[in-house]
């Protein structure tokens, strides 16, 4: 496994507004993983599901919520068939069409009819009756993996910059039942020192093509 050294914003951005500094990272870091070749991006992911195979959260979960990868983010989705052999259900995000920026989650198996959301990325069809059965709100589940843009090594992350998952898991701050957020990625979306936002829903643990990191 190749090591990477983590990204370190450029001294010359500090002179930027916060929002454009925010933007210029983001679409320096959505380059480095899509940089990443096919064969990479195959090695990534293995490295990652050895990793979260040995995390206790992922072997306990039996309500997991993952994503379909996208724009190079690292593939999560080997990890389905080992879910599903322990008896464990798996759920993708669903835009809710009535609620601006947030998620559905939506149970997902080798034929669930899927469609393409404003975004071109493929999301459960939730217009079909019996997939409208098998939303669960997000407090139900055990275990979510967000794709990140970007992280660094005090756990602190960066999203596409939507807010879906922080309105979705705002909740997750007060007490109650919760799952645990892991945020996923590519080791060579690392950044040396990340800004962060009021908003920002805290991860319980990021894992990488490279290891775990535990805030």
């Amino acid at each position: 496994m190749a090591e990477h050294a983590p990204f370190d914003i450029p001294a010359e951005w500090a002179t930027l507004p916060e929002a454009a500094r925010r933007q210029a990272l983001r679409r320096t870091l959505r380059t480095r993983r899509r940089a990443l070749n096919r064969s990479a991006q195959r090695s990534a992911a293995r490295s990652l599901c050895r990793h979260l195979r040995q995390l206790p959260e992922v072997q306990r979960a039996r309500h997991i919520a993952l994503y379909l990868p996208n724009d190079g983010e690292i593939d999560p989705t080997p990890m389905i068939d080992w879910w599903e052999r322990r008896g464990a259900k798996v759920y993708l995000p669903v835009l809710q069409p009535l609620a601006e920026n947030r998620l559905w989650f939506v149970h997902y198996h080798a034929g669930t009819p899927m469609v393409r959301n404003r975004f071109g990325i493929a999301e459960p069809d939730t217009q079909h009756g019996a997939h409208r059965a098998r939303r669960v709100p997000p407090w139900r589940l055990d275990l979510v993996l967000l794709p990140l843009v970007g992280f660094d090594r005090h756990g602190r992350r960066m999203g596409m910059g939507g807010g879906f998952y922080d309105r979705s898991f705002a909740f997750t701050r007060r007490p109650g039942p919760r799952p645990r957020l892991f945020g996923v990625a590519h080791a060579v979306q690392e950044v040396s020192e990340l800004p962060t936002a009021s908003w920002d829903v805290p991860l319980d643990a990021i894992v990488s093509d490279r290891g775990v990191i535990r805030p």
